[in-house]
C-alpha cells in the first residue's frame, strides 16, 4: 500500500501538468479494442485467408487500415507499453506487472473529464484496486487478483470484487456485456473504453457458437484444440460488431475513435493462410511473425473511409495519438518515446516515425531476450544481424556485411546509431533485478 501511495503522489504532480488543447467541437469518445495473441496474418482486410472477420473488416473499409504496425512479442510488455507511452527499456519490471508510479492514458484522460474503464485481460499485478490507481474509474477483469479459467464458467473481477460463474456462461460475453453496458451508461459524456480482449489466447477450446460447445465445461483443459482458433476469432469479430452496433445504437458513431490492433503475434502453434502463403504465428519471437499486428482507425466523418497508410507506427505512439484526440497535452515530465498518428489517420500533414525500437526481456532484468532497431526497409539486431524487409520479411537470411548496397550501408549506420541511443537507457534499478530478487517477492505476495 505504502508503494500505490508514493505511486499516487507522483502521477498527481505529473497530471498537474496535462492542459486542455482539444481540436475538435467535443470531446470524442475513445475506445482502443486490443486482441490477444492476434497478428497481422488473421485480418481477411489485410490479406487473411483462414479466418471470417467481417466486422473487422468493415471497419477497415470504413476507415483506415495500417500496413505496418509493431508491438512487443509478447503480451505484458505490450500493454506496458500502450498504456505509458515509454519503451519498456526505460520501465518495464517484469512479466505481468505494471510499475505503481507509471502514468497511464487512463490518468491523462480521467484528468481531462473523460469516464474511464478497462474490460477485459489485466496481467499487470494482483492488487485489487490496481485499476483504479491507474486511472480507470471502471474495471472488469480477468486475472486481476487470481488465474481463474477465462472462457466458459470463468472467474471475473468486477471492480476489484471476485465473481465466479458456473451455468455455461463465456467470459468474453460476459466481459462484452461489460463494455456494452459502459458504453450505454456514459453515453451522455465523454467516454475512454480500453478493451484488452480476453480472446484469442489459448487455450483453444469452443466458443458459444462452436459446434461442439459444451456449457458444462469447467477449466483450461477441456476440449482443446487449434482448430478452435478459428471459431475464437470469428467470436471476438462477434464481440467487436456488438461495440460498434450499440454505437449505432446511440448515434455514438460520429464522435468516437475507435483504434483496433492486436497485443502480440499469433500463438506460434497456429499457421494461416495469408496472402497465398503458409504464415506460422511468432508470439515470443523478434521477428515479424512475433510483432506484427493488425491496426485499425475508425472515425466516420474524420478518417478517411477505405485508406491505406504505410507509416511505421509502434506500441509507443498510443498513448500520444488518444492524449491528442482527446485534447490532452501530455506532460513534457513523462518523457515518452511515442509519436502521434492522429494526423495520419485525419488525412493531415504529419511527421510519420521513421524507426522502431524493440527492446523486449519477458522477466525482466539488464540484458534484452531481444533488441532492434528497424525501418518499413530495414532491421538491425543488437547482435549485429541485418535484415532487408523489402526481400526477407520473415528474415530468412541476413545480409553479409560486405555484400551491402551504399544504401543498406546507410541503413545499417542509422539503426546502429538508435540502438547506441539506447544501450545505457535501462534504469540502474531495474537492471540490477534477478530471478532470485523476483522468486523472493512472489513468496511474499
Amino acid at each position: 500500500m505504502q508503494r500505490l501511495l508514493i505511486g499516487v503522489s507522483v502521477v498527481a504532480v505529473w497530471l498537474a501538468g496535462a492542459i486542455c488543447n482539444s481540436a475538435f467541437a467535443e470531446k470524442p469518445n475513445i475506445i482502443v479494442i486490443m486482441v490477444d495473441d492476434f497478428g497481422f496474418e488473421c485480418v481477411t482486410a489485410n490479406g487473411g485467408e483462414s479466418y471470417q472477420t467481417p466486422h473487422i473488416d468493415q471497419l477497415a473499409s470504413t476507415g483506415m487500415r495500417f500496413e505496418h504496425c509493431h508491438v512487443q512479442p509478447l503480451c505484458t510488455p505490450t500493454r506496458v507499453q500502450l498504456m505509458t507511452g515509454i519503451y519498456n527499456v526505460r520501465n518495464y519490471i517484469e512479466f505481468g506487472l505494471l510499475d505503481p508510479k507509471a502514468t497511464t492514458f487512463g490518468h491523462l484522460l480521467k484528468k481531462q473529464g473523460y469516464a474511464t474503464a478497462i474490460a477485459g485481460k489485466w496481467q499487470l499485478g494482483l492488487q485489487a484496486d490496481l485499476p483504479q490507481h491507474f486511472g480507470f474509474d471502471e474495471s472488469c477483469l480477468w486475472q486481476l487478483t487470481r488465474r481463474p479459467p477465462r472462457y466458459a464458467n470463468p472467474g471475473l473481477e468486477y471492480n476489484g470484487v471476485e465473481k465466479d460463474f458456473a451455468k455455461g456462461e463465456y467470459g468474453p460475453a460476459l466481459v462484452n456485456d461489460f463494455a456494452l453496458s459502459f458504453i450505454e451508461r456514459h453515453r451522455s459524456e465523454p467516454f475512454f473504453l480500453y478493451y484488452p480482449m480476453i480472446l484469442t489466447h489459448d487455450p483453444f477450446q469452443p466458443t458459444p457458437d462452436s459446434p461442439d460447445w459444451d456449457p458444462a465445461t469447467t477449466g483450461e483443459k477441456a476440449k482443446r484444440s487449434v482448430k478452435n482458433f478459428a471459431w475464437m476469432t470469428q467470436y471476438m469479430d462477434k464481440m467487436v460488431g456488438r461495440v460498434v452496433a450499440k454505437l449505432e445504437e446511440f448515434k455514438l458513431r460520429e464522435n468516437t475513435l475507435i483504434l483496433f490492433l492486436g497485443d502480440n503475434g499469433t500463438q506460434v502453434t497456429v499457421t494461416s493462410q495469408f496472402r497465398g502463403q503458409p504464415y506460422q504465428g511468432g508470439k515470443g519471437q523478434g521477428n515479424a511473425q512475433g510483432t506484427h499486428v493488425p491496426l485499425i482507425v475508425n472515425w466516420p466523418g474524420h478518417v478517411p473511409a477505405g485508406q491505406e497508410n504505410f507509416d511505421l507506427i509502434g506500441s509507443v505512439d498510443f498513448l500520444p495519438t488518444i492524449c491528442e484526440a482527446a485534447g490532452v497535452t501530455v506532460p513534457a515530465e513523462l518523457a515518452i518515446d511515442g509519436i502521434s498518428f492522429l494526423p495520419q489517420c485525419l488525412g493531415k500533414p504529419s511527421t510519420p516515425r521513421q524507426i522502431h525500437y524493440c527492446w523486449y526481456a519477458r522477466d525482466g532484468g539488464a540484458e534484452a531476450k531481444v533488441e532492434f532497431a528497424m525501418t518499413r526497409e530495414m532491421k538491425l539486431h543488437r547482435d549485429g544481424r541485418l535484415f532487408d524487409l523489402t526481400s526477407d520479411p520473415l528474415e530468412s537470411q541476413p545480409l553479409s556485411s560486405d555484400q551491402l548496397t551504399s544504401a543498406q550501408r546507410e541503413a545499417r549506420i542509422q539503426l546502429a546509431a538508435e540502438l547506441e541511443r539506447f544501450r545505457e537507457a535501462r534504469p540502474a534499478h531495474l537492471a540490477k533485478r534477478n530471478r532470485s530478487e523476483k522468486s523472493a517477492k512472489k513468496k511474499r505476495q
